[in-house]
C-alpha cells in the first residue's frame, strides 16, 4: 500500500522494488518537474542520516544521498516534448502564483514504512497541497489544461530517505525505527525548483532549471 493510501501513522505490511519503470520512462529519459529540494537544510539531512544508519545493515535498501533529498510536487512533461518558450511561460506563471502564498514552514515527523520506501511525513499537508495547486494553475495557464498530468487527489507530501530495491516484510523495519526514533524537524523552505530529472543509476538526480521564491 502506497504512502498516499496508508492511514495516518500506519505502516505497510510489505515493501517492493521501487525501481520499476513507470509509463514513458526508460534509461536516458529526462523530465521537467517541480520539486522542493533541500540544499543546505542540515537539520533535515541529519534526520535522514539517522534513519539511514538505523537501517544500514539490511540488504536491498537504497539510501537516498542527502544532496538528492526531495519532495515531489508536480510533473510538467518529458524533455523534448516541451519547448523552451513553453518552459519560460511555466516559470513565469509559477512566479505569479507562488508570490500569492504565505512563506512555507514544514515539519517532518516520525518515519513511515510505505510500500516502496521509508518516508518522512510532512506537515502542514494543507500548505504543501496549496503550493502544488498553484503550480498546477501555472501549468494550465502556460500550456493549457490538456497538458496537465497526475491526479490532484492522489498526493500526500513526503520525503523518501530510503528506497526498496527488493521484496521485504516490513516488521523488522518498523521495530528498528521505533527503537531509534528521530526528533521532529522544522525548516523554512524558500523556493520551489523546476528541474530536469532522471533515474538512470537507480537514484533520482537532476539539473535545476529555475528556483522560484515561495511567499510574499
Amino acid at each position: 500500500m502506497s504512502y498516499v493510501d496508508l492511514a495516518p501513522g500506519t505502516h505497510a505490511d510489505r515493501m517492493h522494488d521501487h525501481w520499476w519503470w513507470r509509463p514513458g520512462w526508460h534509461v536516458g529519459q529526462r523530465a521537467y518537474t517541480w520539486h522542493i529540494t533541500f540544499e543546505g537544510q542540515e537539520q533535515l539531512h541529519e534526520m535522514a542520516r539517522q534513519h539511514q544508519a538505523t537501517l544500514s545493515d539490511i540488504p536491498n535498501l537504497d539510501r537516498v544521498p542527502l544532496e538528492w533529498l526531495h519532495l515531489t510536487m508536480q510533473g510538467v512533461g518529458f524533455v523534448g516534448e516541451i519547448g523552451e518558450g513553453e518552459i519560460a511561460r511555466v516559470i513565469e506563471e509559477a512566479r505569479l502564483h507562488l508570490a500569492e502564498l504565505d512563506n512555507l514552514t514544514l515539519t517532518f515527523g516520525a518515519a513511515i514504512v510505505a510500500d516502496e520506501a521509508i518516508v518522512l511525513p510532512v506537515k502542514p499537508e494543507g500548505a504543501v497541497k496549496t503550493l502544488r495547486t498553484n503550480l498546477r494553475r501555472g501549468i494550465v495557464n502556460a500550456l493549457g489544461n490538456e497538458r496537465l498530468t497526475e491526479d490532484p487527489d492522489h498526493f500526500r507530501p513526503h520525503v523518501s530517505v530510503v528506497y526498496s530495491s527488493g521484496d521485504h516484510d516490513t516488521h523488522q523495519f518498523i521495530e528498528l525505527l521505533e527503537r531509534n526514533p528521530a526528533q521532529p524537524v522544522t525548516i523554512t523552505v524558500p523556493d520551489a525548483s523546476l528541474i530536469t530529472i532522471h533515474r538512470d543509476q537507480r537514484v533520482y538526480q537532476w539539473h535545476t532549471v529555475e528556483q522560484v521564491p515561495i511567499g510574499r
